[in-house]
């Protein structure tokens, strides 16, 4: 007499929601919003940031640069995915020291 076991591997994502809000020292231009773009282009979590209402995939130099956000603003960085408190963190750490 034989016995088999079926085992089945489950395998578990983790998935988290971070934001944080970041009060820009300097104008959003070209070149913070081309580290922002390359940043959050490494990450694998969906990362969004919004100013004013608006809302956009920082991914996109020309979509960073069109929130328009001012020195002395406020912009909010959210990413949800496995690695969203790393892209928060490295986001936000761009935005509190764009000259």
């Amino acid at each position: 007499m034989s016995t088999s076991s079926d085992t089945t591997a489950t395998t578990t994502t983790t998935t988290s929601k971070h934001e944080t809000a970041v009060v820009l020292p300097a104008n959003l231009h070209a070149r913070p919003a081309g580290q922002l773009a390359r940043t959050a282009a490494g990450f694998t979590s969906a990362i969004q940031l919004e100013y004013a209402e608006r809302t956009v995939n920082p991914t996109g130099v020309l979509a960073v640069m069109g929130l328009g956000a001012t020195a002395g603003t406020t912009v909010t960085v959210r990413a949800e995915g496995p690695d969203a408190e790393q892209a928060v963190t490295a986001l936000a750490a761009i935005l509190a020291t764009a000259e």
